[in-house]
Parts: C-alpha cells; structure tokens; sequence
C-alpha cells in the first residue's frame, strides 16, 4: 500500500500562532496554518507536521490543492505505511462487533464499517450491504490508496464478495478530483441487495442509488418514529406523510410496527419511488400508485395547504441545504419554509419528525430554525426526542463537525 517513506517524507511547518490548535488535535489543517514546506509533496504523498523548532506534531497526508492541506492520520511519531491503514480498519471493524453479531443472527444486515474522519481514516467512508462493501474515495489521499485499501478490506472483513466504489460526490471536487464508480475488489453486486433492519426488509441500490445506496444513518430514527407512533393510542391507525421519502423507509418502518394505516411517501424521484413500491412489496404490505407521489415536496405541501389536508404524523428528511458556510442563511430559510408547511398539514396531537443533514447547521441552529416555524404557524409543540445517527456512525470528541444529522421528534397541537 503506498504510504510514503519517512526519509522521502516533505515537512509542514506550521505558524507559531497556529501550532496550539494541535492540542485540540482537530484532523484539518488549513492552508493558513501552513508557515511552508521543505520538500516538494506531490497531493496524496504522507507528510509530517512540525513547529518552527523541529518538534514534531503529527502526520498526515497532503494536497496543496484543497483549503485543507493536511488530513491528519496520527499524532504519534509512527510510520504511515501498510500495517497503519490495515490496522485503523481493524479498529473500525472491531467496533462494530455488535453489528457483525447481530448479522450473524439476523442474516444480511447494513450498517457503516468506516466513518472517516471520526474513525481515524479522514476522507474514507466504507458501508456494508450484507456480503459488500461500497468505499467512498472523498480526497486525493485516499483516493490514491483505494485499491489497497479495498484488497485489505476483502481480506480482514468477515464474509465479503466484494468492494465497490461510489465516488461520486461533490466534495471530490474540492480535491480536484473527477467523479469515481466501479468495482475495486472481488465480484460485482448485483443491482439490488436486500438487509434486515428492525424486523423487516429494505434493498439498497448500490451502483447508482444515493449516498452509497442507502441512508443507513436514519436506521434508529426509523425505529423512533415507528415506536412513537405504536406507543401513542391516539395515533393508531394514523396517516404518516414520508417526505423526501427516497425509497420509503420511514413508511415501511410505520406499517410494519403496526403503527400506521397508510403512509405516503412524496419524493422527487420517480426511480426511488419505484424501489420504495418494491420494498413494500418485499414486506407484504399494500402498494397504492397513489401512495407514491413525484414531485418538489416544497410545491406539494402548498398544494396540501391549499386543499385542506392533514396528518398524523410528517416526516422531513431533506438532503443536504447548505454545502458551505456562504449557503447557510439560505439553508436556514429552506428548513423554516419546510417545517412551517408541516406544521400547518399536522393534526393536533400530531408528530412531527424534522431533520437536518447540514453539518454546518449546528443542533442549537436548527433547533431555533424549527421553532421560527412553530411560532409563524401559531401552533405549539413540545420536543419528546432528539434523534441523531446510530452507533455505527460515531463522532470523534475532536472532530464536532462528524455531527451531521440532528433531529427532533415534536409533538404538536
């Protein structure tokens, strides 16, 4: 695996103004930090961080490229080469054990085996589809060593086919790096890969569906919202409105807790809606064409207010508003306008279940942000959950912005 050796290795010396945020041991170091370099890296070569006086401060890898010139890997004065990375994903494998084991028992499970930056492996993301792996590349560093990676993963990870690529994301291009898809290691998926998850059946579409095929990170919000729905008498037989439904989990998830009658599910995505339709079948449950509405979930729900509609419970899992920090004022107006709608749709005594997936959007923000909704839709609400990804998706102390989704279960009247 290529890592660079430590005689080859350039040096990054950081400014004296800058070298205290080290004991913070954030893994970005940005191009400000950076004072200058003896050596000449190429992007994705591994470099070691020193002050102005030679003292080491860690190691990492580098591309001049990027605002973040430097991914950290270590703060030990350690060798990055093979046994380093093979080493980090045993780590990240072995900490998710529980996972493994409830596979072993329930059969093909999905879950997140790599969490980048909150697993000691900036820029690598790695999903399990029962016997797949797909491997997100998002920087040059990782990029570079992707197919070793992918060997070592097929190697180490219990019960693996094989490693395929989705790199496919716009974070790439602030690496200059083109869009990336494609088998890495062993045999290619089929189309469709079928997992457990809380007692019914989903399929995830890893060659062309979002993220890396599926929002695995949702997996205990579904359970969430279904249990809160169950355990509510007043909400038995409810109507659950599934926006940005992709392909229907949520709705799944309600029915088959026995908690809702019907649910729709409003996406924009005619493709995802067609696998939604596919995962209700896969769990005996009623497929209705008009159960599965296309279109913006903006336009719809004004079309819903018009026409006088309500519901027991709403789901809004939008994607990702703000993708810098220029965009989060207008991220912020987005979830105002989307949870002022549900607002107005939801009966009393409703749930609503809001999320945001902005890592830039901090909890205390969008928390504010929904409650801006509540009061401009003059009705009143009370928060009976926050909801977050689940243990599979950790979030290293160092590293606050790995805390992506936040979310909060509301009850409304």
């Amino acid at each position: 695996m290529p890592s660079g050796t430590a005689s080859a290795e350039a040096i990054v010396v950081i400014r004296p103004d800058r070298v205290d945020m080290f004991e913070k041991r954030h893994p970005w170091v940005f191009s400000g930090a950076v004072q200058r370099v003896d050596g000449d890296p190429a992007d994705g070569d591994i470099v070691t961080l020193r002050d102005g006086r030679g003292n080491f401060l860690a190691r990492g890898y580098w591309n001049r490229r990027s605002q973040i010139h430097v991914h950290v890997l270590t703060w030990q004065d350690q060798p990055i080469e093979a046994d380093f990375w093979v080493g980090r994903l045993r780590r990240a494998l072995a900490a998710r054990a529980a996972e493994e084991a409830r596979r072993a028992v329930e059969g093909q499970i999905a879950y997140r085996l790599v969490n980048a930056e909150s697993d000691g492996l900036p820029g690598l993301v790695v999903d399990r589809y029962g016997d797949w792996l797909v491997l997100q590349a998002l920087t040059v560093g990782i990029d570079c060593r992707k197919a070793e990676i992918a060997a070592a993963l097929l190697e180490i990870v219990p019960g693996v086919r094989g490693v395929y690529e989705r790199s496919d994301v716009d974070v790439r291009e602030k690496e200059g790096l083109p869009p990336a898809t494609g088998l890495l290691a062993g045999e290619p998926p089929p189309s469709l890969i079928a997992f457990s998850e809380n007692g019914y059946t989903l399929q995830a579409d890893v060659r062309a569906g979002h993220k890396t095929g599926f929002y695995l990170d949702q997996r205990p919000n579904r359970a969430a919202v279904a249990e809160a729905l169950r355990s509510d008498p007043t909400l038995h037989g409810a109507t659950v409105l599934n926006c940005f439904s992709y392909t229907g989990g949520f709705g799944v998830a309600a029915i088959k807790a026995g908690a809702a009658a019907r649910t729709l599910n409003l996406d924009s995505s005619a493709e995802a809606l067609a696998l939604a339709k596919q995962n209700y079948a896969l769990n005996g449950l009623p497929v209705h064409n008009d159960d599965f509405v296309v279109g913006d979930v903006f336009h719809v729900l004004r079309q819903y207010r018009t026409a006088g509609r309500t519901f027991d419970c709403i789901v809004l899992d939008p994607p990702k508003f703000a993708h810098s920090q220029k965009q989060v004022e207008s991220a912020c107006r987005g979830y105002k306008d989307i949870n002022l709608l549900a607002f107005q749709l939801l009966r009393p005594g409703g749930l609503l279940a809001t999320f945001s997936c902005s890592g830039l959007v901090s909890p205390d923000l969008f928390q504010k942000v929904v409650f801006g909704a509540l009061v401009d839709a003059r009705r009143e609400g009370q928060i009976i959950g926050r909801l977050t990804a689940g243990p599979d998706h950790p979030v290293a102390l160092t590293f606050p912005e790995g805390l992506y989704l936040k979310g909060l279960l509301c009850r409304v009247w």
